[in-house]
């Protein structure tokens, strides 16, 4: 056997003993002896793009849906550099990723060979931990070496604490197909029935103990952990629940779902300024949130590493492992204060998108109330995060996901997939039409790839509508060619292109009819920019009024 086989072989079998099912590949010449391997282990449910881009962001959405680490190979050269805005989304949200790139050995670098660029921590500081692996060669002790890496690389990227993406750069020789010899110089099985490495779980942190108070606030971000938990202490303390939609915790009595109009009210902040704010994840898509967080009392951080942890507004005055939120006796006024506000805000926003014809806050709200339990939400982190977070309803039996790490819309069809793979029930995915132009590829599936229940619904703007919403909105002259950015597409040929079945919506009685269907299909709704921003105008007066009459 010649050592690329050998060493890809025993990589590919390692990872799986320690836990491995999914790998995505994005073919080169380079990486035959990873292609072959993974190709041949029936274990494994293997995934080929032909664009590095869209192959990392799929394996971003299998292993954030998965919650375990998915493979990603590729050649060497550029092929591996398109594989960076995945890799930074997986630093920054948590996910855990194995970046397994093929190089050149090192007698090729350097010297003007093909598709040769410095892959040696090509991620920098974006992965737990980078390993060049070597020119592997037949000699003794070369077994043990790729067995134990391979553990290592699998739990460093699973966490616990801090999971995230891992990168071995792995340089192979020719001959990189077998030769159909199977001989090596010492055997190339792994132990019996588990891991080379058995990796100990650690003990649950100490948690710190709060004070009794009603006056207290739950507040959920990105990536919160053991959301359920937190909300049931919540709800016994009389606290309420401020979820943005992919946090996990927008659902029961105590979830304020118009958190974000309720807090642009300046009186009502002010009336409410909490004792202590207990913090999940990381928030970020309201401003109103953001500023109201520096004056709390006291700002709790819960994060699962201490190394790292989420503090945009700098107002954090303890960061935890975990947090015990005790049973607080006492007055409910606190509670029931923050329930009319948000009643009364709801009503008054519902009433302006109801009248509002099919709208981009209106569609999101619709959308998550017409999908069935057991449902995955996939949203572009643009507009439609946004749209979600100020329209949506509590409720429960769906999943809200999103790229909200780096918070950038490379990917979004990609990821989308990959977490629609990785889900059991129906996927689907609400994004802008830059978001899904950007990453177009996504849709192209090989004749012999995995295919997804995945309906993507996508809101066709002309442009990027979130631009006019922020105050570059009035350089008029500028504006369209270097923020509006119309592109004219017509979206209907551009799903004809890859044979994907395509809806288009004009009304919004229609969208639970153009919901339904099996397999990978495209929904269309058109919308106007400058309505929709004179719309989130009425939005936020009809709430002010609301709040402020509840007070």
């Amino acid at each position: 056997m010649n050592p690329a086989t050998a060493l890809a072989t025993v990589l590919i079998d390692e990872l799986v003993r320690c836990g491995l099912t999914e790998v995505v590949l994005a073919p080169g010449s380079r990486s035959a002896p990873l292609a072959l391997a993974a190709h041949a282990d029936s274990r494994v449910r293997l995934h080929v793009r032909i664009d590095e881009r869209s192959a990392s962001f799929l394996a971003l959405g299998l292993a954030r849906r998965g919650e375990r680490p998915v493979a990603l190979i590729c050649t060497s050269g550029t092929a591996a550099a398109n594989f960076h805005p995945a890799v930074l989304e997986a630093h920054e949200s948590g996910v855990p990723l194995l970046v397994l790139t093929a190089d050149r050995p090192s007698e090729l670098r350097h010297t003007g060979a093909n598709q040769t660029v410095d892959q040696i921590k090509m991620y920098g500081t974006a992965v737990r931990w980078f390993n060049e692996v070597g020119v592997p060669e037949e000699r003794p002790g070369q077994v043990a070496y790729w067995r134990s890496l391979a553990c290592r690389a699998y739990q460093r990227s699973l966490g616990p604490a801090d999971p995230g993406p891992v990168h071995l750069n792995l340089a192979f020789r020719e001959p990189l197909i077998p030769d159909g010899d199977a001989s090596w110089c010492e055997p190339l099985d792994g132990g019996p029935g588990g891991p080379w490495v058995r990796a100990r779980v650690a003990p649950p942190a100490v948690a710190l103990h709060l004070p009794p108070t009603r006056r207290g606030v739950l507040v959920v971000g990105d990536g919160a952990p053991n959301v359920r938990r937190y909300v049931a202490a919540a709800g016994m303390a009389g606290w309420p629940v401020l979820s943005e939609p992919h946090g996990g915790a927008r659902y029961g009595d105590h979830a304020m779902s118009a958190y974000h109009f309720l807090l642009g009210t300046p009186e009502f902040a002010d009336a409410h300024r909490p004792e202590v704010v207990v913090t999940l994840g990381r928030p970020g898509l309201s401003k109103p949130l953001l500023a109201w967080l520096g004056h709390a009392a006291e700002h709790i951080v819960v994060t699962p590493d201490l190394t790292r942890w989420p503090d945009p507004t700098r107002s954090a005055t303890q960061v935890a492992q975990a947090v015990e939120i005790p049973i607080a006796a006492g007055d409910d006024e606190w509670l029931h204060s923050w329930r009319r506000a948000d009643a009364a805000a709801r009503e008054a926003i519902d009433e302006v998108m109801d009248a509002s014809g099919l709208s981009e806050p209106r569609l999101a709200r619709d959308l998550v109330d017409a999908l069935p339990n057991g449902s995955l939400l996939i949203s572009g982190s643009s507009m439609p995060i946004r749209d979600l977070d100020q329209a949506m309803r509590p409720r429960r039996g769906l999943r809200v996901m999103a790229n909200r790490g780096a918070a950038g819309i490379d990917g979004t069809v990609s990821t989308a997939m990959g977490a629609a793979l990785a889900h059991h029930g129906p996927s689907f995915a609400l994004m802008g039409d830059l978001t899904f132009l950007h990453d177009q590829n996504g849709l192209v599936l090989g004749p012999r790839e995995p295919r997804p229940d995945l309906c993507l619904v996508v809101v066709n703007n002309d442009g990027g509508g979130i631009f006019s919403l922020l105050p570059q909105a009035s350089l008029r002259d500028p504006f369209e060619r270097v923020f509006g950015t119309a592109h004219g597409v017509d979206l209907a040929y551009a799903a004809a292109a890859t044979g994907t079945p395509y809806t288009f919506v004009g009304d919004p009685d229609q969208l639970p009819k153009a919901l339904r269907g099996e397999g990978v299909r495209i929904v269309e709704v058109r919308t106007d920019r400058e309505a929709n921003a004179a719309l989130h105008a009425a939005m936020r007066e009809a709430a002010r009024a609301a709040v402020l009459g509840a007070m």
